[in-house]
């Protein structure tokens, strides 16, 4: 049996071919988004209760870094900003229909390329992969990576 650590390096170079497949379809879709701003529109999507604060604490930025990406996502129609109705000295950020289309169509763009990497692949060979991240998306649910957030297949920044 192979150690860890090779198979941790081997991981490494299949996560940095999965991140350049993803990349590719990010970057055939019009408009492109850049990475940031999509980890906005990710970020929002899954919460509808996010605020500003929520957002930069996510981001892992001050909160005037999170309100010029939202400022320039709005600017872009993908983004609104309202009144918090159980509290309207918060700000509540929602997806608009452009970015939630945005998001669907970049979804299927990136399920798509990573179809076509699949089908290259011999059918016992997915079939052990498709094991293999169940086993590990399973072990780091309860070890180091515990208290990550679950989230949609889109992150990217």
């Amino acid at each position: 049996m192979e150690h860890a650590t090779e198979v941790a390096a081997a991981i490494e170079s299949s996560v940095e071919s999965l991140v350049a497949v993803l990349e590719r379809a990010r970057l055939a879709q019009t408009p492109v988004i850049p990475p940031a701003q999509l980890r906005v529109l990710t970020i929002v999507a899954e919460n509808r209760h996010t605020n500003m604060s929520r957002l930069a604490e996510a981001l892992d930025v001050v909160p005037s870094s999170a309100s010029r990406l939202c400022d320039r996502l709005e600017a872009t129609g993908l983004l609104r900003r309202v009144a918090d109705p159980r509290d309207r000295r918060e700000v509540r950020l929602l997806l608009t229909t452009a970015s939630r289309r945005l998001l669907t169509d970049l979804r299927q763009r990136r399920r798509a390329a990573l179809s076509e990497v699949l089908e290259r692949m011999p059918a016992g060979a997915r079939q052990e992969l498709l094991r293999a991240l169940r086993a590990f998306e399973a072990a780091a649910g309860s070890g180091v990576g515990a208290d990550a957030p679950a989230g949609d297949d889109l992150r990217s920044a």
